[in-house]
């Protein structure tokens, strides 16, 4: 993972060579804190978590606890909108779009900060009515930042982006709260759809504070690195894919 994207800085010249990569904001670290600090750390007890991606891991990160703490949920949404306006530029997008579901009271948020239009992408297309995928008014041509809670292997971040651009607009960066960091062949399917994604903290990142603040017991410290070191045997080992 790089802490910068590639061709970033012909962005920042007005080039057009398109971004890729994973880039962790520079205060990492307390956006880890704050997640810590309101308890969206859990570690399993009985059995391991399954995540939307199917992977099963013996930790889960709850974001969406941010939306009832009001301290930190403002702290989580400057570091977002700090980031935005700092690798992204104000000059460089037009809508501020959310993913279904977790992902639109962040992007709401992030919208309101930047005076900014706001659409939600569901996840698939809904069965009645106009059987729309994305809500809200989304122009063909408009340029949209895909805001959601947290990135596991990437795949749904590229089909929400993917919808977008079926309806005509263009999407090149994703914010999200959490990244895990460590699942094989994320970054690289990131890239390949042409997505900068920009996470305010990762696994290795929280892992630190967690260990640092006493917040895992020495036996859950070593469950956990064993998960990170190789998420896809522990996920098969327990039940995942």
């Amino acid at each position: 993972m790089t802490n910068e994207p590639e061709a970033s800085e012909e962005r920042r010249k007005g080039g057009e060579a398109p971004l890729r990569g994973v880039r962790l904001v520079d205060r990492k670290e307390r956006a880890a804190e704050l997640l810590l600090d309101i308890g969206a750390v859990h570690y399993w007890t009985d059995k391991p978590f399954i995540y939307t991606s199917g992977w099963a891991g013996p930790v889960y990160i709850d974001c969406r606890k941010l939306i009832s703490t009001p301290l930190q949920r403002r702290e989580i949404i400057q570091l977002a909108a700090e980031e935005i306006d700092r690798h992204v530029g104000r000059d460089h997008f037009d809508v501020i779009a959310g993913g279904e579901t977790a992902g639109i009271p962040f992007a709401a948020l992030i919208a309101d900060y930047f005076y900014a239009p706001l659409v939600y992408v569901r996840k698939q297309p809904k069965g009645f009515g106009r059987l729309s995928q994305i809500e809200g008014v989304l122009d063909p041509g408009r340029r949209v930042v895909l805001v959601e809670d947290l990135t596991t292997d990437g795949k749904s971040k590229i089909n929400f982006c993917a919808a977008i651009k079926r309806a005509g607009a263009a999407v090149d960066h994703a914010v999200v709260v959490f990244y895990y960091g460590v699942y094989p062949d994320a970054e690289a399917n990131l890239s390949e759809a042409g997505i900068v994604l920009h996470a305010l903290t990762d696994w290795k990142t929280t892992l630190e504070v967690a260990e640092a603040r006493g917040y895992f017991d020495a036996e859950q410290v070593k469950v956990v690195r064993e998960f990170l070191a190789d998420p896809p045997r522990w996920s098969k080992a327990h039940g995942g894919v």
